[in-house]
């Protein structure tokens, strides 16, 4: 069955309209014969967006219980069931209630596309998890309720919804999305004109963000090469020289003209020996470059205006700048230059030369850049080695015929060392060859004639032959040793900064893989693994177009061992780099095992955990669990007891020995219960906005009324938390400083605002806890000093801290000024009720608010 399409209609804030595009989306789908149904739509009695629903099949609710209160989920059951072709599903960073198909609501989208139904949803930027701590500093707002990015990013279709800051704000003056009584503490609080424009600046980016990942896919997959100018990306061509700096920070300048602009520096290494500046000053400019948000990039490339050309156009460039040339100007004479030839060969990429003060100045002491013989050095080299010496006989002849035939091998030898030094051996071995023959013809008597009359001649003339092929050997040689030395510092240079990478912590197996593909300019590179040697193989992990399944259809393989393998995809690469990317290559095994061992420790973290809790809770359920069943036990049989005539009074006590145990078994199984269940991970609070007032007093039930002193004032502002969970927290606090306080000694229970947050205080008397053994109290089945007054498995403040971690708040222990110990709870107030107020109710979270 094939999966649903998911279209997304992302609001730059609460309230722009998000709810209302999905329904007008339906009617329009509707309209044409589409078979939409309502899986869950919250118009919050909006009525124009209630106004919208009407003419459109819902699917009944499902209702839930918790904790007394019946709430309504989307019935994913009765929608798989229904199976339409398109369902609408509001909110989709919502939070289940307990007890539904799926904690979150994104989970039951995820179900309805894998049976193949189309899913219209929304979601608000502030809901994205990757932004949430960006959210919370600009807002001041910390989100309970996130998406994951990626199953965004995974959607067919994303639209924005926009509207300016002062749009917004008018429609909620107007009533249009809070009630009228709501409507003064928002537009004060999260609806300010600031957070509305940074929220919005935030979805437009991160949908700019989709439409370039879109359009990237896009070109690749029609292999559209000339650049499309939707977006300024600036590429600066680095050589490694001082200019470098020059130019990043006049790209920048450049970038900081237009909203959205990209940086891309790239240094184009040789793959005969990387014709590489100062690797220190390239370490400047890669973090100059990092720190103007831009990007630096090793591209490996014999012809540099070619590799420029490729990566600029491979990242969609639309501007490429160059510094001035560093060259004298009588080196022109061998060639226009890169700056010249990116300018003309550039097609619609715009080229900025840049001036800078090195320009003209020579590129200092000679690099491996001549190591290898170019084409034009080999063509110069037999030019040399053939028309030389035709040249020299020709002149020796014409205008100087007398002179002495040692003098006349002096100059043909000369011309041969030229050969060598142009040209390399062969030509140097032709103009030697060449030369003897000439020497003997013109200028060794007979002439005119290559007979030789005296010997010493014949020996004159075979030691310029093996003087000429020795010194062309020597010269030879020479370049021969350059050209690997500079090979090898080519590679050096690279694992360098592989191991640098390493260092930085870039240990991101996805991120090495790209880096290689970039390099070595390939289409793709994937990371192959199989099971067995003769198992099948399968993808590690990939980058780049489509990965190659098998090492055989790789264009170059780089194999790690039996079951791991690198493949590359795009060109052949000559065997001289295949040391380079075995580095690459196992590097890459090592990140993909080093993962692979802390995904493994975490698991093994997690079974001694698990462990240490089952040890623990058999400790506690063979003695502490005992000791109130034999209560119980004993009471029971007594009251069964045929031979004891009990009084009323002996009845009376009885029973309250059974009632007494019966309630601390409950205690205690209430707290292995939550504490597996904070351990599971399987707490989901439902957080509302509410009074301590109303929670607090609740949580006192447990202990005797006399033994606490509540002072919550009336001024403080509401709060967002769970009620069931907040009780919990507070009722183990409490009873466990009444436990510890001194008889006729009260604990205070005192509730004060600092900032956006609530602080419930818990003062007790008791002998304390020393600083070192603070954090030891909150582990499960910890007992401070293993002599506790009272029963208890040491779960009670574990619980606490793990609820009020769990709500967004905390839970830390202080000194109370004169001895004992404060247990401070600090829990998030409402939003728009922050820094008191009086009883002002505060609007919706944005998590809840929609559209």
């Amino acid at each position: 069955m094939a999966r649903g399409k998911l279209r997304i209609y992302l609001g730059a804030a609460p309230g722009v309209g998000k709810t209302y595009a999905m329904l007008s989306e339906a009617h329009r789908r509707a309209e044409r014969g589409t078979d939409v149904v309502v899986g869950y739509v919250e118009h919050h009695h909006r009525p124009r967006t209630e106004v919208m629903t009407a003419g459109l099949e819902e699917v009944r609710r499902k209702e839930i219980e918790y904790r007394g209160t019946a709430f309504t989920e989307m019935d994913v059951a009765a929608v798989l069931e229904r199976a339409p072709e398109v369902v609408l599903v509001d909110e989709l960073a919502h939070t289940n209630v307990p007890g539904s198909r799926n904690a979150k609501r994104w989970q039951d989208v995820e179900e309805l596309l894998r049976a193949g139904i189309d899913v219209v949803s929304n979601v608000n930027i502030q809901h994205l998890e990757s932004l949430g701590d960006v959210v919370e500093s600009i807002t001041g707002v910390r989100q309970r309720e996130t998406v994951p990015d990626e199953v965004v990013r995974r959607a067919d279709q994303i639209e924005l919804v926009d509207m300016s800051p002062q749009a917004l704000r008018r429609r909620m003056a107007h009533g249009n999305i809070y009630a009228p009584d709501r409507v003064d503490a928002a537009l004060s609080n999260y609806f300010r004109p600031g957070n509305l424009t940074a929220l919005r600046e935030l979805a437009l980016l991160w949908t700019a963000d989709r439409v370039d990942e879109y359009l990237q896919q896009y070109r690749a997959d029609h292999r559209i090469s000339a650049a499309w100018q939707a977006r300024e990306r600036i590429v600066v061509g680095l050589t490694g020289g001082p200019e470098g700096r020059t130019l990043l920070r006049r790209a920048a300048r450049m970038a900081a003209k237009g909203s959205g602009s990209e940086i891309l520096a790239v240094h184009i290494v040789r793959s005969d020996g990387l014709a590489s500046g100062s690797a220190k000053e390239l370490a400047v400019q890669r973090t100059l470059v990092e720190d103007l948000g831009g990007s630096f990039h090793h591209v490996i490339g014999d012809d540099v205006p070619d590799a420029l050309l490729d990566f600029a156009r491979g990242v969609d460039a639309t501007q490429i700048v160059l510094g001035t040339s560093r060259r004298k100007t009588w080196q022109y004479v061998l060639g226009p230059g890169v700056g010249s030839t990116v300018a003309r060969e550039s097609g619609d990429i715009d080229v900025h030369i840049v001036t800078h003060e090195h320009a003209a100045k020579g590129r200092g002491l000679p690099t491996a850049r001549g190591a290898k013989l170019g084409r034009s050095r080999i063509v110069a080299g037999w030019l040399t080695g053939v028309a030389g010496p035709v040249a020299l006989a020709v002149l020796l002849t014409n205008w100087h015929p007398g002179m002495s035939q040692g003098t006349e091998m002096l100059v043909f030898l000369t011309m041969t060392v030229a050969a060598a030094l142009v040209g390399g051996l062969l030509p140097a071995l032709a103009a030697a060859l060449l030369g003897s023959l000439l020497l003997n013809y013109y200028f060794t008597p007979p002439t005119h004639s290559f007979t030789v009359a005296q010997p010493e001649n014949i020996i004159a003339i075979a030691i310029f032959i093996v003087v000429g092929a020795a010194v062309s050997s020597v010269v030879d040689l020479a370049a021969r040793r350059t050209q690997q030395a500079a090979r090898l510092r080519a590679e050096a240079e690279i694992l360098s900064y592989l191991a640098g990478s390493v260092l930085r912590g870039e240990s991101s197996l996805e991120a090495l893989l790209e880096r290689v593909r970039e390099t070595f300019g390939m289409d793709a590179v994937v990371l192959l693994e199989r099971d067995s040697e003769h198992a099948a193989w399968h993808c590690a992990q990939s980058v780049g177009g489509r990965p190659c399944v098998r090492p055989e259809d790789a264009d170059v393989e780089v194999p790690v061992n039996d079951r791991l393998t690198l493949a590359l995809t795009g060109r052949v690469l000559p065997a001289s780099d295949r040391r380079v990317l075995s580095a690459f290559a196992a590097q890459a095994a090592v990140v993909l095992d080093r993962k692979r061992l802390a995904d493994e420790a975490a698991q093994a973290r997690e079974l001694a955990e698990g462990n240490r809790i089952r040890t623990a809770l058999l400790a506690a359920v063979s003695h502490d669990l005992r000791t109130p069943l034999a209560g119980i036990k004993a009471s029971v049989s007594s009251l069964r007891s045929a031979d004891v005539a009990w009084s009323p009074q002996d009845e009376a006590e009885l029973l309250a020995g059974i009632e007494d145990g019966a309630d601390r078994l409950d205690h205690l199984v209430g707290n292995l219960l939550d504490m597996s269940r904070l351990q599971t991970g399987t707490v989901s609070p439902l957080i509302r906005e509410l009074d301590l007032d109303e929670v607090v007093p609740m949580a006192l039930g447990g202990v005797p009324e006399q033994s606490v002193a509540l002072d919550i004032p009336e001024t403080l502002p509401m709060v967002a938390v769970d009620p069931g969970l907040l009780e919990r927290s507070v009722a183990n606090i409490v009873e466990n400083a009444v436990k510890y306080s001194p008889e006729g000694q009260k604990v205070l229970v005192a509730a004060s605002v600092l900032g956006d947050r609530v602080e419930l205080r818990v003062v007790d008397r008791g002998p304390g806890v020393p600083e070192s053994a603070r954090d030891h109290i909150f582990e499960p089945f910890q007992r401070y000093g293993d002599a506790p007054r009272g029963n208890g498995v040491g779960l009670g403040l574990a619980v606490a801290r793990g609820f009020a971690e769990a709500m967004g708040g905390t839970l830390v222990a202080e000194d109370t000024p004169g001895g004992g110990l404060t247990m401070v709870l600090n829990l998030p107030a409402a939003p728009g009720d922050a820094g008191g107020g009086g009883r002002t109710t505060a609007p919706d979270l944005p998590a809840t608010a929609v559209t």
